[in-house]
């Protein structure tokens, strides 16, 4: 049997922070913030292990209603939401989760890399 590990992804915690605490204080449900908060942690660490960015850039915009919070890396490949062909895989399902959890989701090319990114709206 080979054993070995994957290194660890880099620390997401400020940036989840800082996304929890901006909801909180619009006054988002909980449901709706658990619900970005895991969007962000799917595009963070595939912006890390895919996109080869040891430190993705995330930014945050919260703007009347909707929540928009992007992931940049410097890989210009586009992704893909793939299914997996084995059903016990343990990955090749995170964009299909963000998608499903989001209200809105895309990648935009930038100069050097991409831009992965999804949008909430608030309950009206």
């Amino acid at each position: 049997m080979c054993a070995f590990t994957l290194p660890e992804p880099p620390d997401w915690s400020a940036a989840r922070e800082e996304l929890r605490e901006a909801l909180a204080l619009a006054g988002w449900p909980d449901d709706l913030i658990h619900d970005a908060e895991l969007a962000l942690c799917e595009l963070y660490v595939n912006a890390w292990r895919h996109g080869g960015s040891p430190a993705p850039l995330v930014v945050v915009l919260l703007r009347d209603h909707t929540l928009r919070v992007s992931v940049a890396d410097d890989n210009p490949h586009l992704p893909e939401p793939r299914t997996p062909t084995d059903p016990y895989a343990l990955s090749g399902r995170g964009l299909h989760l963000v998608r499903s959890l989001t209200h809105r989701f895309g990648t935009d090319p930038r100069k050097h890399g991409k831009r992965v990114w999804f949008e909430l709206d608030a309950a009206a």
